[in-house]
């Protein structure tokens, strides 16, 4: 388990890792307020990457809350405040 606070660098990390990258997509640009549609992650991405967080991080993330996030911003705030 990790401990510490959730960063975009891990985001970035476990979505290409449990969902794969859009090649068409620049991840490594200012992304925080770009909504997960226009990078290529779907609410099916969205769940695979928040059971890596869960067993990674320990922290529980409801589906309902997860799927209801649009942003990495959203993401990273959701993970950071569980």
């Amino acid at each position: 388990m990790t401990t510490g606070t959730f960063t975009l660098t891990e985001l970035k990390r476990i979505l290409v890792d449990a969902a794969g990258a859009d090649e068409s997509v620049d991840l490594d640009g200012d992304i925080l307020d770009t909504f997960f549609s226009d990078l290529g992650y779907d609410s099916l991405a969205l769940l695979e990457t928040a059971a890596v967080v869960s067993r990674e991080y320990g922290v529980e993330l409801v589906d309902d809350a997860v799927t209801a996030i649009t942003t990495p911003r959203g993401f990273i705030e959701l993970v950071n405040a569980a």
